[in-house]
């Protein structure tokens, strides 16, 4: 008789799973890592393909193992998945099941509380421990065509979306109005309404949109641009001014669909703006179109970087770019199911692109007293140099 109760990995995904796992335990063994006991949100997902409370253990010599405290209910026929109470569990568990204990181990410090990791250290007191994020970091940065599938149907659905604005504005509403109704049009359209960012220090609501001014506005986030937001208590993005002409509105709002995730910004107009500001929103897409020539596999991260202010220096457009008052030191990221991920497109980085990593490029440029220009879309690295997976009219467009 079949069960009712919802399998714990589909078995659609089972493959899936194991070939993620398999890259884990590759960079593990590049790192001298026995073991990693994954506890952080993305990272259950990544290596389930749902999320829950508990564990997920990854070994050289075994399946993942899963130590599972909420929800209760699914059927786990087929998978090595174990209900849990507490993670002292952990190591009879292991023992009971003919898996080998491990004796080095790496753990999230980056996700995980002081106190968290002081207690899985005391779980396995004869365990050596690492840092597990170096080894995750460089798995999640390739994606799985099944990954990258997600994130194309991302990048549709985003784009659905965006076709709509043009229809939401209306004349004297607030750029806040104006980003609900943008809000409602992604949930409607199927987004999931969450943005999924990583580090402590990163917060938002489903996106930004950055009218006139306020895209001047520093924040003490690590986006590319910032914005007041309307309280101090989450200070980022719309600050409910009433939108005037002769200003930009920057919409850059969430991509998520399905557990990962796209990154796309577009630029309106209110009534005509300065040339200064179409200048930079060229120079913008300049960039863009250069970075996905070269941004081929073995091309370093950091040289996309000086590549794109060569251009922004012979536009003349430095006092600009990335920000006016503030601003940012890197024109992109890694995404995926995180919106932050890795790689950070920065001067500094000593990454290497790889075939199959998903980035988002956005070189953006401030023009003062009149608002935020500039284009950011998702691509996926690959031999013939990026693809762009949010395919949008890249024009500043009038409302």
């Amino acid at each position: 008789m079949t069960s009712e109760r919802p399998q714990f990995i589909p078995a659609e995904l089972r493959e899936e799973i194991l070939m993620r796992a398999d890259r884990i335990k590759e960079i593990m063994d590049h790192n001298g890592i026995g073991a990693i006991l994954l506890a952080g949100n993305a990272n259950i997902y990544y290596t389930s393909g749902r999320f829950f409370r508990g564990y997920t253990l990854i070994t050289p010599d075994s399946d993942p193992v899963y130590f599972i405290i909420r929800p209760i209910g699914y059927d786990t026929e087929g998978v090595k998945a174990f209900y849990i109470r507490k993670p002292e569990q952990i190591p009879n568990l292991l023992t009971e099941n003919a898996i080998a204990i491990p004796d080095h181990i790496a753990l999230e410090y980056d996700e995980l509380t002081y106190s968290e990791v002081s207690r899985l250290k005391a779980v396995f007191p004869q365990a050596e421990f690492a840092d597990a994020a170096p080894t995750m970091r460089r798995a999640r940065m390739q994606k799985t065509p099944y990954e990258i599938k997600m994130m194309t149907v991302d990048g549709l659905h985003q784009c659905a979306a965006y076709r709509r604005i043009p229809h939401i504005y209306k004349e004297d509403m607030t750029d806040l109005e104006f980003q609900i109704e943008i809000e409602r049009v992604l949930r409607l359209e199927g987004c999931l309404g969450h943005s999924r960012m990583a580090g402590r220090l990163m917060e938002i609501n489903l996106g930004s949109v950055l009218y006139g001014v306020n895209a001047d506005a520093p924040t003490p986030y690590e986006f590319a641009l910032g914005g007041a937001g309307v309280d101090p208590s989450l200070p980022v993005g719309a600050d409910g001014s009433i939108m005037h002409a002769g200003h930009t509105v920057m919409v850059d709002m969430n991509g998520g669909f399905n557990g990962y995730q796209s990154d796309m910004t577009r630029v309106w107009r209110i009534g005509d703006i300065p040339d200064l500001a179409v200048k930079a929103h060229e120079c913008s897409r300049r960039i863009l179109r250069r970075m996905e020539e070269i941004g081929k596999p073995g091309y370093l991260v950091a040289d996309l970087y000086h590549e794109a202010m060569k251009i922004v220096e012979e536009e003349k457009l430095a006092d600009y770019f990335m920000g006016h008052t503030q601003k940012a030191g890197f024109i992109g990221h890694g995404v995926g199911i995180e919106l932050n991920e890795q790689p950070a497109i920065t001067p500094r980085s000593k990454e290497t692109l790889l075939d199959s990593m998903t980035i988002a490029i956005e070189p953006k440029f401030v023009i003062p007293g009149v608002g935020a220009v500039g284009v950011e879309n998702t691509y996926i690295v690959t031999e013939d140099g990026l693809r762009s997976i949010t395919p949008f009219p890249e024009e500043i467009q009038e409302l």
